[in-house]
């Protein structure tokens, strides 16, 4: 069974578990297919969308110091989980080759459109970067990983891609990285930050609408590739944000009560009118809870690196010393 059909069972496995659950529920990483990647990119260069323009800053400010940080130990290889389109990698990447830094990119993302597209780009931004792109899961690609071992490594998750994660989930995910790490590797990953409410509100809910067509993406891929007969136009977008824990969640929510059937799956379940299915959470961080995941997951802090306007940070991890 090749990478791609693996994928599409596990996504039919988790539409049949998530549909017949109560409540509903569908993961958001099913959303990445051709539409829903360009659909990302347009919302991320929403004006509300605050995320990727800060954490670009924090890399671009950095991107010397973190240069010398990666590069310590000598060549070493640079592993991207979610890399999507690049767009802040490709600064820090243009900042170790035009130094002539030894190093090898493997990027890894759930879409295999997404990786191509990447790979494609930097053939051309940089044509004698060794790239060696990879599609699956974190997880699944996380088993992957212990063998990367013949030189140092860099492991990068940009975008606050944990926070798609409860703080047990998140942990694990942590431990998981954790397993694979020597002692001079790195883990270099993004923590979106507690805020004023109404900005992280605003983000996920914006004016024009893009993020609804974003997360009605997973139902247009179950009625495509499911033959499912979800009323799209139906569904509506909620977004909820808790300051107290710092949680926000996206909801897709039934307008009017419908029945829907997906043949492949031999499914078929009702909704009630304002039924939800839960699709995402997107968990925002103070500096304490991120030592504390890193406490519990056998990691430390090294650095904490800051946007200019104090929105985001990239943490610098390392395995946490016995002694400490």
């Amino acid at each position: 069974m090749t990478k791609q059909e693996t994928f599409q069972l596990e996504f039919e496995n988790h539409v049949k578990e998530g549909l017949s659950a109560f409540p509903k529920f569908l993961s958001s990483k099913y959303i990445y297919d051709d539409r829903g990647d360009e659909l990302f990119q347009q919302i991320m260069a929403l004006p509300e969308y605050y995320l990727t323009k800060a954490e670009f800053n924090i890399v671009e400010t950095h991107k010397s110091k973190l240069r010398k940080v990666f590069n310590a130990h000598g060549a070493f290889d640079l592993i991207e989980l979610g890399a999507g389109d690049g767009k802040k990698t490709k600064v820090l990447l243009k900042e170790l080759v035009l130094n002539e830094v030894e190093f090898t990119y493997i990027p890894i993302d759930i879409s295999q459109h997404a990786i191509d597209d990447l790979t494609h780009s930097l053939t051309t931004l940089l044509p004698s970067l060794e790239v060696q792109g990879e599609q699956g899961t974190y997880f699944k690609v996380l088993e992957r990983l212990a063998t990367y071992n013949k030189r140092p490594k860099v492991i990068i998750v940009l975008g606050s891609n944990i926070g798609n994660l409860e703080h047990p989930q998140a942990i694990d995910f942590l431990k998981k990285i954790k397993e694979v790490m020597s002692s001079k590797d790195l883990l270099f990953m993004g923590f979106d930050q507690k805020k004023n409410p109404l900005t992280i509100q605003n983000a996920y809910a914006d004016s024009q609408g893009v993020t609804q067509e974003f997360n009605r993406n997973l139902l247009h891929r179950i009625n495509k590739e499911m033959d499912g007969n979800f009323p799209v136009d139906n569904f509506e977008h909620w977004e909820s944000y808790d300051p107290e824990t710092g949680t926000a969640k996206s909801f897709l929510i039934a307008t009017e009560s419908c029945e829907v059937e997906i043949k492949k799956l031999q499914l078929k379940t009702f909704f009630k009118k304002w039924e939800t299915i839960h699709c995402e959470i997107s968990q925002k961080y103070d500096d304490d809870t991120v030592e504390w995941l890193a406490h519990q997951s056998g990691l430390q802090i090294e650095e904490i690196y800051e946007d200019h306007q104090k929105l985001f940070k990239d943490y610098l991890f390392k395995i946490k010393n016995k002694t400490t």
